[in-house]
């Protein structure tokens, strides 16, 4: 059985400074927890793709309270490409892409930290085991460290329950953290969140299309049934 602490353990030893990246989702809670309880300084970031989703911003103070500490919110660069192409918006080609590349570096530019953390598990798909097989679970030349890297989700879960941490609330209703725009993740906001789903139709006007296409042509209804899991 592999030692599931042993990632950010050896990753303990080549550096005392980690920055998290978080959602609110089970994998990132795990992620800024360990860091949490094996680096001397952490720092966090949150990624949205809308900004003041009440949902989101319950998890980010908690999590801001637990570990006595401010999480960084900056746009998703996946925004720019939303905002550019015309995702439920106007195209806007004045607007420049940005590259996850260009995020951290902006990050560490921001925190002076180099190290980057967050919660990809190999098992989560044929792309990121290819992925973290390829880099390893610590990358000195990225700067990236994959803590989760070897864990399941009955890990994950067993964690959590251990650990009495908190999962955005969200997850009840999705089945993940809030993390796309696609049309049953929007159906579900509104139905679960008419506030929050008014702040996503003030940057994304157009996106009552995505909800309407999925009351016609999808299910009609929220996400798959979620794991059960503690919510904030």
């Amino acid at each position: 059985m592999p030692d599931l602490l042993a990632v950010v353990k050896t990753a303990a030893q080549l550096t005392d400074r980690v920055l998290v990246g978080y959602s609110g989702g089970k994998d990132s809670v795990v992620t800024l927890d360990l860091c949490a309880r094996h680096f001397r300084n952490v720092r966090a970031f949150f990624m949205y793709q809308v900004p003041g989703l009440s949902f989101q911003e319950k998890a980010l103070r908690w999590a801001e309270h637990r570990y006595a500490l401010e999480i960084i919110r900056i746009p998703h660069f996946e925004v720019s490409a939303f905002l550019r192409r015309g995702t439920y918006h106007e195209p806007d080609a004045t607007v420049r892409p940005v590259s996850v590349a260009e995020t951290y570096a902006y990050l560490r530019e921001l925190t002076g930290f180099y190290w980057i953390a967050a919660g990809e598990r190999i098992a989560d798909s044929t792309v990121r085991r290819a992925m973290i097989v390829k880099d390893g679970s610590i990358n000195q030349h990225r700067g990236r460290i994959y803590p989760l890297a070897d864990w399941r989700k009955h890990h994950v879960a067993a964690y959590i329950k251990q650990r009495r941490l908190r999962v955005s609330e969200e997850a009840a209703v999705l089945g993940h953290s809030f993390r796309d725009l696609s049309p049953r993740t929007l159906l579900s906001v509104k139905q679960h969140y008419p506030a929050d789903y008014d702040r996503i139709l003030s940057m994304y006007p157009e996106a009552e299309a995505g909800a309407q296409w999925e009351i016609l042509y999808g299910s009609g209804q929220s996400q798959e049934q979620p794991e059960q899991i503690p919510a904030v």
